[in-house]
């Protein structure tokens, strides 16, 4: 499984929205300047986001993005299925429902669901508010454990 450069920026857009405490709405220049992240790209990315909800928008002057909820209750997993589509590492377990015609007596179906759990509760266990902590840990030193200790 590779995430792309699409799931990796909206992470980066989310955290760097998020990092703006709320007040106000970011603009995608400012954010583009700070992510060194083509405005073009982002808006795309921001579009998507706020179809699904999760950002907010307006217009003008003073306008930009903000988040809709607060940063611990978005997932990293909601993130990038949104951005990346279904996660599995393989084909048959996309979707709710198994269509292969060999899933009864494949020998590697369990290994690949159990490999698809594993990725999905990991990205599940974190929230932007993680990496909004681990930011502020990696710019004003070691308060606290990093993510990794989650």
């Amino acid at each position: 499984m590779r995430i792309s450069t699409k799931g990796r920026y909206a992470l980066r857009l989310m955290l760097d929205v998020a990092a703006s405490g709320g007040t106000g709405y970011v603009s995608l220049k400012d954010v583009a300047a700070r992510q060194e992240i083509s405005v073009k790209y982002l808006e795309q990315i921001a579009g998507s986001l706020s179809k699904a909800g999760m950002l907010r928008s307006s217009r003008g002057s003073q306008g930009g993005y903000q988040l809709t909820r607060p940063p611990e209750a978005y997932s990293l997993g909601d993130i990038l299925r949104l951005t990346e589509g279904d996660l599995a590492p393989v084909a048959c377990l996309e979707g709710p429902e198994n269509h292969c015609e060999r899933c009864d007596e494949c020998p590697t179906l369990d290994f690949w669901s159990g490999l698809y759990a594993v990725v999905n509760d990991y990205i599940d266990r974190f929230t932007l508010a993680d990496l909004l902590a681990e930011q502020q840990r990696k710019q004003h030193g070691p308060a606290s454990g990093s993510i990794d200790e989650k």
